[in-house]
C-alpha cells in the first residue's frame, strides 16, 4: 500500500470556505489533457520535521468520464519516498485545489483575502465575535477592519501579542455572523446584542473592552 493518499478538495473548501480556493466548476469542466493541476498528496513519515502534505503538479494525460482523470506527477516529492516525478497519478474532480488555467468567477477566498487586526480571544480561544469597528486602511492589504470579543481587558489590548494580522476570510471561517457588514465604510462599528445575537451599530467608545 502507498504511504499517500490524496486530500478531497471538495471537503476542504467546504470545512475552510473563505480561505481555501478551489476552482470553479467552470475551470473543473475546461480541463484537457496537457494541463496541469495541483494535488494534495498526504502522507505518513517517520521524520518528526517533515510536513503532514505536499502540494504538487501532475500533467492531466486522460480526462475520463464522471470527473475521473489519469496523468503523471510533474514535481519531485521531497517527503513520499514511494512517489516519483513523472509517476503515474489516478485522480478525480474533488481531489483538484488548482489549475493552470484562468479562473474568471468569483471567489470568497479572494473577496475576503483583505487583512485585519483580530484578538486572539476571537481566533485561538474560540470566542465569538463580539464587537467591531472600520478605520481607514494602512495599505492596499489592510480592509480596516478590528474585530474583538468585547470581553477583553484594557492591559489584554496594549499586549500586541494578543493581536493578529490575518485575512478576513480566517476569522470568517470561524465566525461569519457578521459578514453582511464588511462594505460599509470606516469609521462605523458594531455590537452584539447578547440577547439577540445580532450586530447593531455604535460608537467606537462604546465597546466594554
Amino acid at each position: 500500500m502507498p504511504t499517500w493518499h490524496l486530500d478531497n478538495a471538495e471537503e476542504l473548501a467546504a470545512q475552510y470556505r473563505y480561505t481555501f480556493y478551489r476552482p470553479s466548476s467552470s475551470v473543473l469542466a475546461r480541463i484537457a489533457p496537457g494541463d496541469c493541476v495541483k494535488l494534495i498528496f498526504r502522507f505518513e513519515s517517520m521524520d518528526p520535521d517533515a510536513p503532514a502534505a505536499e502540494r504538487m503538479w501532475v500533467v492531466v494525460d486522460e480526462v475520463l468520464p464522471h470527473g475521473h482523470f489519469t496523468g503523471h506527477l510533474d514535481n519531485e516529492p521531497r517527503y513520499i519516498l514511494d512517489l516519483k516525478h513523472t509517476d503515474p497519478v489516478a485522480f478525480e474532480a474533488s481531489h483538484i485545489i488548482n489549475t493552470q488555467l484562468d479562473d474568471e468567477e468569483d471567489s470568497l477566498v479572494g473577496r475576503y483575502a483583505r487583512r485585519c487586526y483580530v484578538t486572539r480571544r476571537v481566533i485561538d480561544d474560540g470566542c465569538l465575535v463580539g464587537y467591531l469597528y472600520r478605520e481607514a486602511p494602512d495599505d492596499d492589504e489592510d480592509s480596516g477592519w478590528r474585530i474583538t470579543a468585547n470581553d477583553e481587558s484594557e492591559d489584554y489590548m496594549d499586549d500586541a501579542t494578543n493581536l493578529a494580522y490575518v485575512s478576513l476570510g480566517v476569522v470568517l471561517n470561524l465566525d461569519d455572523s457578521f459578514i453582511d457588514l464588511l462594505d460599509e465604510p470606516a469609521g462605523c462599528a458594531y455590537l452584539r446584542n447578547p440577547e439577540t445575537g445580532h450586530f447593531e451599530p455604535c460608537d467606537q467608545e462604546s465597546s466594554d473592552g
